[in-house]
């Protein structure tokens, strides 16, 4: 049996590092690679735990930095949540690690060019990456076999106002051009809302 492809978008908070480590340990799961974005916290940071999931679970994917503010607004943060680390602030060692490359936007479009009708974007954080990719190659989400998006929700109330979840909130206008895109494209589709 082939293992599933999968490309992860995220923005390495708590909730996201639980999600990785599965990923990295599910024996039918080959992660072909790693961007991140900033929300629960800054890109830097994003970054660090990245890579330090990646040592945590013993093995050498390919990570890049992504989108370091949303499209349109200003950044804001979910440290009150995440910490200041994004991962608790529990004394982690999360200083040192390098992005294999600042293009996380070529990153995906080349992966997803390599693998037509196999990869399956993970997308754990906002979607300013995706919404940038989209950018760059209008037609791109026909070309994945799926997407699967963790955010909005259907039943309030939501999780950073009583209306929304963080992560379409944390940039709309990027979540706009995805689910437009997801629908143009008719893009095979599945949302993990906070409800």
């Amino acid at each position: 049996m082939s293992r599933r492809k999968f490309f992860i978008d995220t923005d390495a908070g708590t909730d996201d590092a639980v999600a990785l480590i599965m990923a990295l340990r599910y024996a039918n799961v080959d992660v072909i690679g790693i961007s991140a974005v900033c929300g629960n916290v800054g890109l830097n940071k994003v970054v660090q735990n990245i890579g330090y999931i990646c040592e945590l679970c013993s093995v050498t994917i390919p990570y890049y930095a992504g989108s370091a503010r949303p499209l349109t607004q200003s950044f804001v943060s979910a440290d009150f949540i995440h910490g200041k680390d994004g991962l608790g602030d529990i004394g982690l060692n999360l200083t040192g690690r390098d992005a294999v490359s600042e293009d996380a936007i070529g990153a995906l479009l080349s992966a997803i060019q390599k693998y037509p009708g196999e990869v399956e974007l993970i997308c754990l954080g906002p979607l300013t990456n995706i919404a940038r990719l989209i950018s760059a190659a209008p037609a791109i989400l026909a070309s994945l076999k799926k997407i699967v998006i963790m955010g909005g929700l259907v039943h309030l109330p939501g999780n950073v106002t009583p209306l929304a979840e963080f992560n379409i909130w944390a940039d709309p206008e990027a979540a706009a051009i995805v689910l437009a895109a997801i629908q143009e494209q008719n893009c095979s589709c599945s949302m993990i809302g906070w409800d």
